[in-house]
């Protein structure tokens, strides 16, 4: 398979991850703290959770993103099938379950339990969020080189 050429502009290296990000968790501020708002949370405690988290995300997916594709560049078979893009966004939301979850249940001042049922609640709608948003960045700014 033939990587295709980009919509927009190739996008490569450390610039590349800082517009995915931002773009990325700016989006999803917006859609976080929404749908709290329509769970009824007021809107300090909703924004600050969504800003919080995405902080806490902003981290994670640099130093994540790092370590995967290091380990893309070294797998014979170049390109990202639907198989390597659930591997990522399941690897991703895994390990940011880790550190947002103690922080949901400190923000919101809840247990564990609930801030993990809300996790997996936000987590259900996440993987397919970075999934979907991960393939049409691709598709407007080509792929990385490691997996060109």
């Amino acid at each position: 398979m033939s990587a295709r050429p980009p919509l927009l502009f190739a996008l490569q290296g450390p610039w590349r991850r800082v517009f995915y990000v931002a773009v990325y968790e700016a989006l999803a501020i917006a859609v976080v703290t929404l749908a709290l708002l329509i769970g009824e949370q007021d809107l300090p405690t909703a924004s600050g959770l969504a800003i919080g988290s995405s902080a806490i995300a902003m981290a994670w997916n640099g130093v994540f993103n790092v370590f995967f594709e290091r380990w893309e560049a070294r797998q014979p078979v170049r390109g990202r099938s639907a198989r390597r893009r659930i591997a990522h966004a399941l690897g991703f939301e895994g390990g940011l379950t880790f550190w947002l979850v103690p922080f949901m249940a400190w923000w919101l001042d809840v247990g564990l339990w609930p801030a993990l049922l809300l996790d997996l609640a936000m987590l259900l709608f996440f993987l397919v969020y970075t999934f979907v948003f991960t393939w049409a960045f691709d598709r407007l700014f080509g792929l990385p080189a490691a997996a060109a």
